[in-house]
């Protein structure tokens, strides 16, 4: 192996390690997992816990994020010995922390690492935590408030709209970002092609955009919801349910994007959301700018806090009775390449 060769080796394992804190700090628990060969090894024996291959890296990630009220984590770069396609090294970490249940401290531990090459590049074979010092003393600092429901109207900026299409890029979709309502609008009649079977979803975006009269008036597509108002109920529900789960295309919005690449639907009734799971051959989700989101536990708080209110008032007055989040759906990244499209808006339009 040539100098150069070690030179590139050192610098994507050092890229590797901090990749996984970034993970680790944005709660990006499939993307920490992607940093691990498929049976790689998370052992942290002073929790204690130990996890074997990205599925349960990923279980694990979850049950222990949910527990934190903050978590804070420093690494700095230590030894890496190269063998061929294989190498060791540690990395030193200092992490502050504080759980929901009131456990709270500072720690200094070491990682202790063996590297894989791989058809994806260098990948954790094992990582096993080692903490050194432990101080449980009570912290004098605090988590920031959490962002008031009003701040989930405004729209966010440039830079968040980027990361956030990068993010869902990465993650198996499509994305685009548009300057508003009209251009979306005519996106869509571009993506949607004449004749194909469409199903909107209930959705103030769309119909504030005009998308949802597009689809739905006229003949151009094979519109699914005119076609399930005008069938009984009770007859023919089973033949409702069919019609909704496995159109051509679906069109929606969603109550949030956060800015890891994740989507996430609620309905009451939950008969929109097999269509966006992935019933239909291909979905389309046009989203203002005012649903992007860090991450998904603030994008279940706007649902609670900002769009189940706004849609209560609407169904209340619509049809009469209260709206409820009933069913929620996340989509943490798109299987099928080409299916998914997501058109994010610079404005804000819908809730």
């Amino acid at each position: 192996m040539n100098d150069f060769q070690a030179i590139a080796d050192r610098v994507e394992i050092e890229a590797l390690r901090g990749e996984f804190t970034d993970a680790a700090m944005m709660r990006d628990r499939p993307r920490l997992a992607s940093l691990f060969t498929p049976d790689g090894t998370l052992r942290m024996p002073d929790i204690p816990a130990e996890h074997v291959g990205r599925e349960e890296i990923i279980a694990g990630g979850e049950r222990l994020q949910s527990q934190w009220d903050f978590f804070v984590q420093n690494t700095h770069p230590g030894a890496i010995v190269l063998d061929g396609d294989t190498a060791t090294g540690r990395a030193y970490i200092q992490e502050i922390a504080r759980t929901l249940d009131g456990r709270q401290g500072l720690n200094y531990a070491i990682y202790h690492d063996r590297y894989q090459r791989t058809t994806e590049g260098w990948r954790f074979a094992e990582r096993v935590y080692e903490v050194r010092y432990l101080d449980t003393s009570p912290l004098t600092g605090a988590a920031p408030q959490a962002a008031p429901a009003s701040s989930f109207a405004d729209p966010a900026p440039a830079e968040r709209l980027e990361r956030t299409a990068a993010a869902l890029r990465g993650n198996g979709f499509a994305a685009e970002i548009l300057d508003g309502a009209a251009d979306a609008r005519a996106r869509v009649r571009e993506l949607l092609p004449e004749g194909a079977s469409v199903f909107t979803g209930a959705s103030e975006t769309l119909r504030l955009s005009g998308i949802d009269e597009d689809i739905n008036t006229g003949s151009r597509y094979d519109a699914v919801r005119p076609r399930v108002l005008a069938i009984d109920r009770v007859t023919g529900a089973d033949e409702i349910r069919r019609l909704l789960a496995t159109p051509d295309y679906v069109v929606n919005s969603v109550a949030a994007v956060t800015e890891t690449g994740s989507l996430v639907l609620a309905s009451g009734s939950g008969t929109q959301l097999p269509a966006n799971a992935g019933g239909a051959g291909h979905a389309l989700w046009i989203v203002g700018a005012q649903k992007v989101v860090p991450d998904l536990s603030t994008a279940l708080r706007r649902v609670e806090e900002h769009a189940l209110p706004l849609e209560d008032a609407r169904a209340r007055e619509v049809y009469g009775s209260p709206s409820a989040v009933n069913r929620l759906l996340v989509l943490n990244a798109e299987p099928r390449p080409g299916r998914g499209t997501v058109l994010l808006l610079r404005e804000a339009v819908g809730y």
